[in-house]
């Protein structure tokens, strides 16, 4: 026999502790909550207004601008106040943020304005609100040097108009983690940092993406979600379909507290924009489930 108060005491501890179960259940279940969103690149044969409607329709709410074409500057040195203004008025048209721009270092124009033309870029990047300017590094060794110092040079600048300059696995100077791990330590500013790409590193390099994010992964503050099945082989097609293991680089990410988003690129485009926001909803799903399991 117990009294009633041990007895309410004992049946208030056993709901705390059924609740705190199920809720940790249900954390278990959900996975690391970040912020997963799209890139424009599978829509780049019909246009911005395509694949902003594609990415909204495919269910994200954040968006990258990062491949440009002949009819879109996005965050170019060429583009016009005019043309930046329409821009940022369509992605709020829509609902939806934009959280990244590309920046690229033009060595083949005087050097003078190679700096100067960065400049420009980054500008053009605050202006329309991102947080993240993403560069891909240079292929060309003579030109390796220049590149650690103009970096260094553009994470300051960008450090100063409050938007972070990150690298994209992507060949030559950013190949893998020993290239990479180069990039990091000639240009050593804080505001430099990495996005990792696991199907870049199997194109470009045919190495184990989950290995080579190892040496790294202090650094990595975004994630390029694409897939590859071979060195050199396609890149924009659905995840799941080539060698990246989602699930491992997503543990090995969070066990190494990353909080960073996770930016769907790799897509199949298919034959017409409503494919490719059908295949890019399929790929959201997918990274749902796999973080799901993480």
């Amino acid at each position: 026999m117990i009294s009633r108060r041990t007895f309410l005491q004992h049946s208030a501890f056993a709901t705390a502790t059924l609740g705190s179960t199920i809720g940790a259940v249900a954390a278990a279940t959900a996975g690391p909550g970040w912020t997963v969103g799209c890139f424009n690149r599978a829509w780049t044969k019909w246009g911005m207004d395509a694949a902003l409607d594609g990415i909204k329709s495919a269910g994200f709410d954040v968006a990258g601008l990062l491949t440009r074409t002949k009819g879109e500057a996005l965050i170019g040195a060429d583009a016009t106040p005019e043309y930046l203004a329409a821009l940022k008025k369509k992605i709020e048209m829509r609902k939806l943020t934009v959280n990244l721009g590309t920046i690229y270092p033009h060595f083949d124009l005087p050097k003078e304005q190679v700096v100067h033309d960065l400049q420009l870029q980054i500008d053009h990047g605050s202006l329309m609100g991102v947080k993240y300017l993403m560069n891909f590094g240079v292929d060309r060794k003579e030109d390796y040097e220049a590149y650690y110092r103009l970096m260094s040079m553009a994470a300051a600048y960008a450090a100063e108009r409050g938007v972070k300059v990150v690298l994209k696995p992507h060949g030559g100077a950013s190949g893998s983690s020993e290239e990479i791990l180069r990039c990091l330590k000639a240009i050593n500013h804080k505001n430099f940092s990495i996005w990792y790409d696991a199907g870049n590193i199997i194109h470009y390099t045919g190495k184990d993406p989950v290995t080579e994010l190892e040496p790294i992964i202090e650094h990595v503050t975004g994630l390029c979600a694409k897939d590859c099945a071979e060195k050199k082989g396609e890149v924009m097609i659905q995840l799941g379909t080539g060698k990246v293991d989602f699930k491992a680089v997503f543990a090995k990410l969070k066990s190494a507290g990353f909080n960073g988003p996770i930016m769907l690129e790799g897509s199949d485009p298919g034959q017409s924009a409503t494919e490719a926001t059908a295949n890019a909803r399929a790929n959201r799903e997918f990274l749902a489930k796999a973080l799901a399991a993480v």
